[in-house]
């Protein structure tokens, strides 16, 4: 881990848990995004269809902790992006997805159980592993949340958050409408601050992808991004950016976000180390 990130952290005098909470509490008030239970239940099929074919290099990075005879769970696992080929190196994997319409997209495995909840809410036996990928970004307290995925690992916890903007056409729009992006995300550095506020000294690996967003049809990415750009949405604008900036590919309309930067931070539990 970089010795500066380090000594940024020990000699930081901010309340990184306040200050993450001033952070999600400012982007819910951008109204219609993730807050909005339904959101990703209606995302679903589209975001599954954007991933389906990345190469996520996550799974590098678990690669080295993984074996047969291992448990493991998924916190937010969403379509099973992660889940899914983890199954296949795994004895069991352990899905948590509060969201229908999530779930519906994970292929069934004779090894896999899925638990419809939150992760705050889950009742679920402790594992080897526990990943939690792009999750935190709307979890308002995040402190208990991290500690429960502490406590559910027997070995090793990993969390995989942006430090790139969200790539999405809502933010290009909302721009042109409101004059910015609106409020931010919480980002990775966020993640990595408040965890060594939390004693933990976690192990950081930085990955590069590119993003793609695909539609299944016009409607279905005018639909996802009037839900982002919230309050200030103008649809004949929305539409006309839209067309401007989706691509055609087969059957998909396709926004390319470029390219994202991500970290994962990963440490053996404080109660088992």
């Amino acid at each position: 881990m970089p010795t500066l990130l380090i000594a940024l952290a020990s000699n930081s005098v901010m309340d990184w848990e306040q200050h993450w909470q001033q952070v999600v509490r400012e982007r819910a008030s951008l109204a219609g995004t993730h807050a909005d239970p339904g959101y990703w239940d209606r995302r679903a099929p589209s975001f599954a269809r954007s991933t389906r074919t990345r190469t996520d290099e996550f799974l590098s990075v678990i690669e080295p902790y993984l074996s047969p005879r291992k448990t493991l769970i998924d916190a937010g696992a969403g379509t099973g992006r992660h889940a899914i080929p983890l199954a296949d190196r795994l004895e069991w994997v352990t899905a948590v997805e509060p969201s229908e319409g999530m779930r519906a997209q994970i292929t069934p495995k004779d090894n896999i159980t899925i638990v419809a909840s939150t992760w705050e809410d889950a009742e679920v036996a402790p594992a080897d592993l526990v990943i939690c990928c792009h999750v935190l970004y709307g979890i308002e307290n995040p402190m208990p949340f991290i500690a429960k995925l502490e406590r559910s690992a027997r070995e090793r916890v990993f969390i995989m958050l942006r430090e790139s903007d969200l790539p999405h056409p809502a933010a290009a729009i909302r721009k042109r409408l409101a004059g910015d992006a609106g409020p931010r995300l919480p980002r990775f550095s966020d993640l990595f601050m408040l965890l060594m506020q939390m004693g933990a000294a976690p192990d950081v690996t930085f990955l590069r992808y590119t993003s793609t967003n695909r539609y299944a049809n016009f409607d279905e990415a005018i639909a996802d991004s009037r839900a982002l750009v919230g309050d200030v949405w103008d649809e004949a604008v929305g539409r006309s950016m839209l067309e401007d900036m989706l691509s055609r590919e087969g059957d998909d309309y396709v926004f390319g976000g470029g390219t994202v930067l991500s970290g994962v931070a990963h440490w053996q539990p404080q109660a088992r180390s």
